[in-house]
């Protein structure tokens, strides 16, 4: 799935963020929107190609989606959004620092 398209691929319910990781986006000059946007297009950040694979079919199949990203002055951000549940909604998105987890 390419990383670069503008229009979502899920929904991302609602969206929550632990304190440590909006001091986090805060202190890098960044917004939340920076990295939710990029999570919501399937820019998955720095994760591995099978977890790219992992997230790719996680899209279609309802799955749990996960990616990571460096903020601008190099702090690492995990985006985590929940599997669909038997309606077929996501619950929710979180941001968080992965001493957060």
């Amino acid at each position: 799935m390419p990383g670069n398209e503008q229009s979502p691929h899920f929904s991302l319910g609602r969206v929550l963020a632990t304190p440590g990781a909006l001091e986090t986006i805060q202190e890098s000059g960044q917004s939340p929107l920076d990295f939710l946007s990029r999570h919501a297009r399937g820019d998955w950040g720095c994760i591995s190609p099978d977890d790219r694979c992992l997230n790719d079919r996680a899209v279609s199949a309802g799955g749990r989606i996960f990616s990571a990203y460096e903020t601008r002055t190099g702090a690492r951000l995990w985006v985590i959004t929940e599997a669909e549940d038997d309606a077929g909604h996501r619950a929710c998105t979180t941001i968080l620092l992965p001493q957060d987890y």
